[in-house]
């Protein structure tokens, strides 16, 4: 018959691709039960108080009309909502897949059993599969891990977060339509009631009730379960001979009919005599089974509501039998720890020892990990509900009766482990020269033979050794036997070598050979050989396949976890158990098997995501163990930092004679060289190290606060720099990367609060799932630190409460005319949080510069737009001052009534303005210090960017005076990269950028001029100091003013900027002709600061100064500083 799994047999195939299937499906659930975003959960109140209105459960299909339309009579909701999808769709598509799987997988294995039952796969029917071994196993798997997949989703995704993400698929997606399966779906995975917490009721008729929403052939289950009670469907117990292995060999059968068993809950119910089989078989010393990958389960809880199970049970959970097994399992953990201790000492483990001894090593290993196993999982918290007493009483029982004590159990692991991993090793090195040494003892052997009958023939000149022609042929003959044997037909080489040794055992006997010393160290050599050829013959590849049987650890998966912390005191004590614990990962990962068999087999592309899966989660927990090395490191380096910065002294490059003692300092140098000893040790087992940095800042304490930081910041790098050295890592690179990884990870999270679509953490490209940077809860309306650091700088440069002096980059207080803060400011977050700290508060303050001007568009639309009044005033105005060329007669009459009648809006007007300029300030200062900064330490990075940046602007001009000229591509990201670069080094002017599109707005430009001229009574000029606030209770902050007006302006067409200069050169021309006919000496104040408007915004704008005398002429420019 074809053999089942060939790949022309298709109905093997299509079992085969099934339970693959199940295998990747369980992997992708357990992989996105990690990503369950925290909203669905509503553990918090704000969430559930914000998100409560758009999220729903089930109750959502009994009439989503009624939802729908509450929706959208709130538009706040719907934009909420609109939000929420552009955010989550992605993810809650992924579960929704997951889910989907999953109804397909049941969907396919009822096709697969009904094409069986149909007679699709000729001479095939379920009967002829079941009695093939691998068709057995293939069936009997399919159903097991569709059982499996049910119960990891009800544990790792709870009922109403399904709910609510199946929902949220069905309102957000315009695939759903197409997708008939969705109801089905919805059945199969609605909420069953149950909860993992702990404590938590279990529901009526759970699991089989939730196992039986879509029907499955019940002939194929009884048959599965039949099967799994009497057969040994994997062959275990060959691996296991003692009877008292028997349940661990038959454990995975035994975890496969326990899930089982929920599709035919009769059994468990009221059929007896089944039961006490079953557990007679699979359960008489064992009651906590892992069913997969480590999820354990104890039957003494699971079995309790099923009258059948729970009295078959009892025998095993009887105190006498608890106590039987327990006192056993000390017994022989502790025989075999001797044991094994005994065998790892150095030069024990010699291969002439290992092949004399196979059986009695195997033994030994199948003791200690049947021990291992029923140790750890009788033993686990996880498998005990702490409020049910009969269990904690079974537990404290195990505890007492078998000495349990967690640090020799995992002592255990560690020596079997490494006695596991050498004795593999050795044998797959045998097993690898098995044939080349076979070959060259035979050689040697025959050799020898042929030399002893060369000196029987008294040819050789061997000391007195007559000629005998008998013993000379007969060597010969043994020679030739001995080159005859055949290395492919082992069974028959052993038993011709058993003879041939017997033969020369007899010829040294019969011939009296003994009193020749020579010819009998031959005899004894070749006798050597030969029993070397046997030992090596014996050397088979079963003995490795039951060591893997033997060794499964897959049952620990999750367990292991509970070791950490031992494993962590270990390797602080002594850091060379990394080399130790190396073969108990490698142990754990053997479990990786269990999954991945069906996949390769079925030559799946889901093997490198699945393996992907477990082997990451592998790594992550190896990381967790070894991240105890970074850890006490950093212990001893903390001291070292501070002795670094509090203690000892720099020596200067010149040094009188008699202060030598002084900057000696032998006590903290003695200290340091001490600690750093200590870190070295730990070099075995380094790993790459984290860093987070964190900073609160308090009011006023600004400045000294980033001192303070930025001395531990350069405590830390000086102490990277000095400890490389001794670790042989790259201290600075490592400290480079990470600092910056948690900055701009700090920065992105928040700019997410400006942005619609924001970064979730796993799309990060800063954050990390092995080396994460921890979230701490928000102390204020900042996310992070970096949040807090600008919204403490914008709360003391304030424009209401500062005036900021251009000429000096400095704040000072408006009422007491002290300094607040000057450009200083920036030097120091430079040298606190470097290059990437000030960067990252550019990119934030642009995100606030954003939001800012929306704001004040939508606060436009609603103050000028849609008040009749003030749409009025503009328009009378506006004809007042047409055409803007001429000069307006009794100007000020016009211009005072125009302000009096829009006195109300200017209010917020001028907060948004100011807002925008004080930001624009900030970024300026920090371009400077970047800038600055950029020339200093990397001046060829610096004039690189500068004159790429020349080049491309010279190009891009030319291309648009010529188009033949090239241009770079939509799909050329040179430019985007180029802006990055140049804004890091600060060769950019933010007074030129364009944050935000906008439309055509109706009397733009005259709003903004009489703003203006409405906001010039409140300053006065002064010689030193130029435009300042004429009364503190009245505060305008004059450049936060001018660099608004100009952000402002900047974001709309040129052509209201041009009106607005023109509106200016207007108001000054009228003004000016008005005093002269009225013969007022004085420049009127207004006029003035109109004037200095315009040099301001020209200096500002780096335009020629052309640009205002074309609105004003030059020579009122020119004297106007004259008159004042």
């Amino acid at each position: 018959m074809l053999d089942f799994l060939a790949e022309n047999n298709l109905c093997g195939q299509a079992i085969l691709r099934i339970v693959s299937c199940g295998n990747a499906i369980i992997a992708e659930l357990l992989r996105l039960s990690e990503f369950i975003p925290a909203v669905f959960r509503f553990k918090d109140r704000a969430d559930l108080q914000k998100y409560g209105d758009i999220i729903f459960d089930f109750s959502y299909f009994k009439g989503p009309e009624l939802w729908e339309s509450k929706l959208e009579a709130k538009p706040e909701l719907q934009d909420l909502d609109e939000e929420f999808r552009e955010n989550h769709i992605e993810i809650v598509t992924r579960f929704y897949l997951a889910f989907q799987s999953v109804h397909k997988y049941i969907v396919d294995l009822n096709r697969y059993l009904d094409d069986l039952n149909e007679g699709v796969y000729i001479q095939q029917t379920l009967e002829t599969v079941l009695l093939n071994e691998d068709g057995k196993q293939l069936l009997c798997e399919a159903l097991y891990l569709y059982g499996v997949m049910l119960l990891v989703i009800d544990q790792k995704i709870e009922g109403e977060v399904r709910e609510r993400m199946l929902v949220s698929y069905y309102r957000y997606s315009a695939a759903r339509s197409a997708d008939s399966n969705m109801d089905d779906i919805c059945k199969l995975l609605r909420s069953t009631g149950y909860s993992s917490q702990p404590g938590a009721k279990r529901p009526p008729n759970y699991p089989e009730s939730y196992f039986r929403r879509v029907p499955i052939n019940e002939a194929f289950i009884s048959m599965v379960i039949g099967r799994l009670r009497s057969d040994d469907i994997y062959n275990q117990v060959s691996a296991y001979p003692l009877p008292e292995h028997r349940s661990t060999a038959l454990a995975t059968q035994a975890a496969m009919l326990y899930v089982t068993l929920y599709f035919e809950p009769a059994i468990l119910h009221t059929h007896q005599a089944k039961m006490r089989e079953i557990v007679d078989k699979y359960f008489p010393d064992n009651w906590v089974i892992s069913i997969y990958m480590g999820i354990t389960v104890n039957l003494a809880d699971a079995w309790d509501p099923y009258k059948a199970a729970k009295t078959a049970l009892n025998n095993t959970l009887d105190l006498s039998n608890v106590r039987e097994q327990s006192s056993r399992y000390a017994t022989v953990s502790e025989r075999v720890h001797t044991q094994v201790q005994q065998f790892l000492k150095e030069g024990y483990l010699r291969e002439e020892m290992v092949l004399d001894n196979i059986p009695r090593l195997l033994n030994c290993l199948r003791d200690c990990n049947v021990a291992i196993r029923w140790l750890m999982l009788h033993t686990a918290d996880s498998a005990y509900d702490p409020n049910n007493k009969r269990l904690r009483q079974i537990k404290d029982q195990i505890l007492t009766d078998s000495r349990y004590n967690p640090k020799i159990l995992f002592q255990l692991l560690l020596d079997t482990a490494q006695f596991e991993f050498i004795l593999k090793e050795m044998f797959k090195q045998m097993l690898s020269e098995k044939q080349a040494k076979w070959e060259h003892y035979k050689k040697e052997g025959s050799e020898r033979m042929t030399e002893l009958a060369d000196v029987f023939s008294g040819v050789k000149p061997l000391t007195r050794v007559e000629k005998n022609e008998n013993l000379q042929a007969w060597f010969r003959e043994i020679s030739k036997q001995i080159l005859s044997l055949n290395y492919d037909d082992s069974t028959a080489a052993g038993r011709k070598t058993v003879q041939l040794i017997q033969a020369l055992e007899e010829v040294q006997e019969f011939h009296q050979l003994e009193s020749n010393l020579q010819v009998c160290q031959f005899l004894a050599d070749t006798r050597k050989f030969l029993h070397q050829m046997i030992r090596t013959i014996n050397i088979k590849e079963e003995v490795l396949i039951t060591m893997q049987i033997v060794g499964d650890l897959s049952f620990a998966w999750q367990l292991i976890d509970s070791f950490t912390s031992i494993m962590q005191e270990s390797i602080r004590v002594s850091p060379s158990m990394v080399t130790k614990l190396r073969a108990t990962f490698l142990k754990l990962a053997s479990a990786l098997d269990l999954p991945l068999l069906r996949i390769n087999q079925a030559n799946s592309p889901d093997l490198l995501s699945v393996s992907q899966y477990y082997s990451g989660e592998l790594v992550s927990y190896v990381r967790k163990v070894l991240q105890i090395i970074p850890e006490s490191m950093f212990t001893s380096l903390l001291k070292i930092i501070k002795l670094q910065t509090h203690d000892i002294i720099e020596v200067p490059t010149r040094l009188d004679k008699d202060k030598l003692r002084d900057y000696a300092q032998l006590g903290p140098r003695y200290e340091v060289a001490k600690l750093t000893h200590a870190i070295s040790i730990f070099t075995e087992g380094i790993l790459m190290m984290k860093t987070t940095l964190v900073g609160i800042i308090k009011p006023s304490e600004l400045m000294p606060k980033l001192k303070e930081l930025g001395a531990t910041m350069d405590g830390f790098h000086r102490s990277f720099e000095y400890i490389q050295d001794y670790v042989n890592i790259y201290g600075l690179k490592i400290w480079q990367e990470e600092v910056s990884r948690i900055i701009n990870y700090n920065v992105e999270q928040e700019c997410n609060n400006f942005l619609r679509t924001k970064i979730q953490d796993w799309q990060s490209m800063y954050q990390s799932t092995h080396i994460p940077i921890p979230k701490f809860t928000p102390v204020d309306e900042s996310v992070t630190f970096i949040g807090r650091l600008c919204r403490e700088i914008l709360r003391i440069t304030d424009p209401k409460m500062t005036c900021h002096i251009d000429q000096l980059n400095t704040w000072y207080d408006m009422k007491t005319h002290q300094e607040v803060t000057s450009n200083r400011l920036f030097s120091e977050i430079q040298t606190t949080l470097g290059t990437f700290g000030l960067n990252g508060l550019d990119r934030l303050l642009c995100f606030m510069i954003v939001k800012e001007l929306q704001n004040f568009l939508s606060m436009f639309q609603k103050i000028i737009l849609r008040d009749r009044t003030v749409q009025d005033t503009l328009k009378t105005l506006m004809n007042a001052v047409s055409p803007l060329k001429s000069i307006v007669a009794n100007s000020n009459k016009i211009y005072l009534s125009a302000i009096a009648k829009t006195q109300k809006i200017w209010t917020a007007y001028l907060e948004a303005i100011m807002k925008v300029g004080q930001m624009q300030i900030l970024r300026q200062q920090i371009a400077n210090e970047l800038n600055y900064s950029c020339r200093f330490d990397s001046k060829h990075l610096a004039a690189a960017l500068e004159n790429l940046n020349k080049a491309l602007l010279a190009d891009i001009e030319a291309h648009y005076q010529d188009p033949s000229l090239p241009y770079p591509k939509e799909d050329n990201t040179l430019l985007y990269e180029i802006t990055a670069y140049l804004e890091a080094a600060g060769i950019h002017n933010p007074l030129n950028k364009i944050y935000i599109t906008t439309k055509r707005l109706p009397y733009f430009p005259v709003v903004n001029f009489l703003f203006l001229i409405a906001q010039l009574p409140k300053l006065q000029y002064n010689k030193n100091l130029g435009m300042v606030c004429r009364k503190p209770a009245d505060p305008v902050d004059w450049p936060p003013l001018v660099l608004g007006l100009l952000t402002l302006l900047k974001q709309f067409h040129s052509r209201y900027t041009e009106q607005f200069l023109a509106l200016i050169g207007q108001f000054i021309r009228s003004t000016v002709e008005q005093c002269t006919s009225q013969k007022i000496p004085e420049m009127p104040a207004d006029v003035v600061g109109a004037l200095l408007f315009l040099e301001d915004y020209v200096r500002y704008t780096k335009l020629p100064r052309r640009v205002a005398e074309a609105h004003v002429p030059n020579f009122i420019f020119d004297e106007f500083r004259t008159v004042l």
